[in-house]
């Protein structure tokens, strides 16, 4: 079992920056990388990033490129997600989440991941 634990939602104006910061804990080696997705209520979850733990490699969703950056700390279990130039449609409850094995082609696909945090609320006022 892989625990995740989020923090660094709020609120905060248009333009302006969060960082979220999700830690894991527990058999954290059975999972080779970590994502964050982010859901409206009433929409589905929603890709935001990814990176795997060993070599770092990023994918970021293209609503987000260029305005986010995840990053992890593997000494800490820590993975990160920098969010510069916020806008209200940014505004969701963020998660972290880790799956249990490949994903392979389905990287994005919220249904293949395992394990997930509690979420962290995100607000972008206009």
């Amino acid at each position: 079992q892989v625990q995740l634990v989020e923090s660094g939602g709020g609120l905060v104006q248009a333009g302006g920056s969060l960082r979220l910061s999700c830690a894991a804990s527990g058999r954290t080696s059975s999972s080779y990388l970590m994502a964050w997705f982010r859901q409206v209520s009433g929409k589905e979850r929603e890709f935001v990033a990814s990176i795997t733990w060993t070599v770092g490699s990023t994918r970021y969703a293209d609503s987000v490129k260029g305005r986010f950056t995840i990053s992890r700390d593997n000494a800490k279990n820590t993975v990160y997600l920098q969010m510069n130039s916020l806008k209200p449609e940014d505004t969701a409850v963020y998660y972290c989440a880790a799956p249990r094995g490949p994903l392979g082609s389905r990287w994005y696909q919220a249904s293949w991941y395992d394990y997930w945090g509690q979420g962290t609320q995100v607000t972008v006022s206009a």
